[in-house]
């Protein structure tokens, strides 16, 4: 076996100083809040809540389009119905802050349509879009046609273009 000498170099063996101690545990102090954050918390939650309701309210407007797309619906006599789900106008409950740093509770109207409306101008940008592309398309082909054709030009003589030597 191999003897290995010892050094002045830090050993294994050797404890290491510590130089932090471990904190005590320390009761945590009650947050103290006032009516104005309790207030404040609570236009925060009824907003959050008002997002929540409309998303889930435009869930349920996709969920009845996917069943008014199928055949038939389970528990709905067939042809009893054109649409499983009929929509008036919806709102939601909403917080408002005014300048003067008080609160208004209103509504906020929930648009259903937004969706199909964003769809039809989008499907309207694209054919405008593609109706340009070909079009200049078209335009290029024709100009590229008028080029070839005027390079091979055939002029036609008549008896008055003819010279008799």
């Amino acid at each position: 076996m191999k003897n290995i000498p010892d050094s002045p170099k830090v050993s294994l063996l050797q404890p290491t100083p510590v130089t932090t101690a471990i904190v005590p545990l320390q009761p945590q102090e009650e947050k103290i809040i006032t009516d104005q954050e309790r207030l404040v918390a609570q236009v925060e939650r009824i907003n959050r809540m008002a997002g929540e309701l409309e998303a889930a309210i435009l869930e349920l407007k996709a969920i009845a389009n996917t069943l008014n797309t199928q055949k038939s619906y389970p528990l709905v006599k067939p042809n009893q119905y054109k649409n499983i789900c009929q929509y008036l106008a919806v709102s939601v409950p909403w917080v408002r802050k005014k300048s003067d740093q008080s609160f208004i509770l209103t509504t906020r109207r929930v648009d259903l349509f937004r969706a199909e409306r964003e769809a039809a101008l989008l499907a309207q940008q694209l054919r405008q879009q593609t109706k340009k592309r070909l079009a200049s398309q078209r335009h290029r082909k024709n100009k590229d046609a008028g080029d070839t054709n005027s390079k091979f030009k055939i002029h036609v003589l008549g008896k008055s273009d003819i010279r008799r030597v």
